[in-house]
């Protein structure tokens, strides 16, 4: 579903989780701005923020990914209102998870010098 270097974007505002694969293009060109046929990642989340949704679009068409915690909620950015916000691989895996994906920092990698 992601390839390396995807963009991926997580939404502020909640989404009718009714919606799919159309409606939540709609939303990413008129609410968000953007491409929805770009080729990046969209996230978004329910008013209850127990569910999410992922949207992507391969070059072929496009990937929903719904996801649904059975108790607690994803955590969100504490922003209102329309827009995004960019995260890593690394935070969204974490997201998925159900986890706090903004303790998730990006270190390079430490490779060892060659004597």
């Amino acid at each position: 579903m992601l390839s390396h270097g995807m963009r991926i974007w997580l939404a502020f505002e909640p989404v009718d989780m009714r919606l799919s694969f159309d409606g939540l293009a709609a939303h990413i060109q008129h609410r968000l701005q953007r491409d929805p046929f770009g080729g990046e990642c969209f996230i978004f989340r329910s008013k209850s923020g127990s569910r999410l949704q992922i949207l992507v679009w391969d070059g072929v068409g496009f990937w929903l990914h719904y996801r649904r915690l059975e108790q607690g909620s994803f955590i969100w950015p504490q922003l209102t209102g329309e827009g995004v916000i960019e995260l890593t691989a690394a935070q969204l895996s974490v997201l998925t998870d159900g986890l706090d994906w903004r303790r998730v920092r990006y270190a390079p990698q430490h490779h060892p010098r060659v004597a």
